[in-house]
């Protein structure tokens, strides 16, 4: 039995994933504890994991970030990003490192797997490895790890080949690094020099450098290749399929309509990004009302509002995915790393419409991989006739149904949580030797 101590920061889309690889992890008979927020404890304690408290130094309540964290209402773009890495992820650090001292001093632990905006991880790997357990990134968003091949984190630009590329993203990586993200890296480094770490030898963003491995719950084929990353990377694929759901999904009255022979459009915003669904939900039901194809939305578990809808419209808070993608032509979405992976399964083409946090990575992701369309907004936001131009494309042309089908079949083949079995091992092989 291995000891495992897995830690999030308190956010429904960082502590959801780890739920998931929490059950595999008990089932297998390990002893662990999870280190988050007080309101996830209901959540970890039904798995048969231990619960362990941040401190309230480390601790929010994320359904209401902007109450939590008046600071950054009303910032957009890159302010808001820099106001929230600061001050959401970087400065709870010194808390989450005492309460991850202070879980192995109560007890051994053989491993700690966190997720990658845990900044509390960067302390513990800032001290030599003989002074603290092995340290394993969990990949729960798109690969950040810093490459010659690939622009800088969060821009959302996909790579370009050749000795171009490459000048292009040292480039960007130079200026992001000293002028977007300059404070962030001073900052964090002084965090380390009060912690009495090591300095860090790369950008605080590329952190993830120093951790022994990184499980990644994705595919190869849904990935920037770097050939100058040296830190294992392990593709597992993703951390939960489109199964039966373990809670009841009531079918609505329509559904049999999804076998009426058009095309089916699945929109969605997922279970975070929904609380204004005119931002993508609602757009695109206007915009394809005039088409042939059923548009099918989900509010992700929000009300459903009243407005009318289109004859060819139809909506629900939830929808079973185990049988909802399999009946859909185009999965429309704001790019969560989740949802983008239950529609490549199916083999769906996707329209990705996402710009914030790591959904323009994820964008960028479904541009290159060939498996869908990346649609950026304009000034006036998504247009009618960009989004029904996109969903037209999708349709009509087979190339993109063939890459999803690719990655699907990579997906199929692929472990999941169950790939982290192999990875522990390796990983406490190693400190052993």
């Amino acid at each position: 039995m291995t000891s495992v101590l897995l830690c999030s920061t308190p956010v429904h889309g960082h502590v959801t994933p780890l739920l998931a690889i929490t059950r595999h992890l008990v089932d297998r008979g390990h002893d662990v504890r999870f280190l988050t927020g007080a309101r996830y404890r209901p959540a970890v304690e039904a798995l048969g994991a231990t619960w362990l408290p941040l401190p309230a130094a480390a601790d929010f309540d994320d359904t209401d970030i902007d109450g939590a964290f008046p600071g950054r209402v009303g910032l957009r773009g890159v302010k808001s990003a820099q106001w929230d890495l600061r001050n959401i992820f970087l400065e709870p650090a010194p808390a989450q490192l005492a309460a991850i001292d202070e879980a192995i001093a109560n007890a051994p632990v053989d491993i700690v797997l966190t997720e990658s905006l845990f900044f509390g991880a960067m302390l513990l790997l800032g001290r030599p490895p003989a002074q603290r357990p092995p340290v394993g990134i969990l990949g729960i968003v798109p690969l950040p790890l810093a490459s010659r091949d690939t622009a800088p984190y969060g821009l959302g630009i996909p790579p370009r080949p050749g000795a171009l590329g490459r000048l292009r993203n040292r480039v960007l990586t130079l200026s992001t690094e000293r002028f977007v993200f300059g404070d962030l890296h001073r900052a964090a480094e002084r965090l380390l020099e009060q912690s009495g770490g090591l300095p860090l030898t790369t950008h605080v963003m590329n952190y993830q450098s120093a951790a022994d491995a990184t499980v990644q719950f994705t595919v190869p084929e849904f990935e920037y290749p770097r050939d100058d990353v040296r830190v294992p990377v392990h593709f597992v694929g993703p951390v939960s399929r489109s199964g039966p759901s373990a809670v009841d999904v009531e079918l609505p009255e329509w559904w049999d309509d999804l076998d009426s022979g058009r095309p089916v459009v699945h929109v969605t915003q997922g279970t975070v990004a929904n609380a204004d669904l005119d931002a993508l939900v609602f757009p695109t039901i206007d915009a394809l009302a005039d088409l042939d194809v059923l548009v099918v939305a989900t509010t992700g578990g929000r009300d459903i509002p009243g407005r009318p809808l289109p004859a060819n419209a139809r909506i629900a808070r939830y929808l079973p995915y185990d049988r909802l993608l399999p009946r859909t032509a185009v999965f429309v979405t704001n790019g969560g790393y989740g949802g983008v992976h239950y529609a490549l399964e199916h083999g769906v083409p996707i329209l990705a419409t996402g710009d914030t946090e790591d959904k323009a990575e994820v964008s960028a992701r479904v541009e290159w991989s060939g498996a869908g369309i990346r649609l950026k907004a304009s000034a006036k936001g998504l247009t009618p006739s960009a989004l029904r131009a996109a969903v037209q494309r999708l349709l009509a042309e087979e190339s993109f149904r063939a890459n999803a089908r690719r990655i699907g079949e990579a997906i199929a083949a692929s472990p999941g949580p169950a790939g982290l079995d192999a990875v522990i091992e390796s990983v406490r092989a190693e400190v052993r030797r």
